[in-house]
């Protein structure tokens, strides 16, 4: 059985980047969003955004200006559906 998927998310751009990059994310149903940056060793970096949203369109930017360089993944948890990226931030 083919399920729809609740929520489309762009892939990170620009990639590699310095200092900041942006995704996009399109929700079809109100749902509970996690959107968080984790070092190559698994440590919580930063939090992009956290909490209940509505159903529509949102751009998230993640300023890495005070993170050394190096690969980092985003984590985007919708409900019970995870999606990760991996990022690359060159200075």
């Amino acid at each position: 059985v083919n399920v729809p998927s609740n929520y489309t998310i762009t892939a990170a751009y620009p990639n590699p980047f310095n200092p900041t990059t942006q995704m996009s994310m399109t929700l079809n149903n109100n749902a509970d969003v996690s959107v968080k940056v984790f070092n190559m060793n698994g440590q919580l970096v930063d939090v992009i955004a956290s909490g209940q949203m509505a159903k529509g369109n949102y751009s998230f930017t993640w300023d890495a200006t005070s993170a050394p360089s190096g690969v980092y993944f985003i984590k985007t948890e919708v409900g019970s559906e995870i999606n990760s990226q991996k990022i690359m931030l060159i200075k």
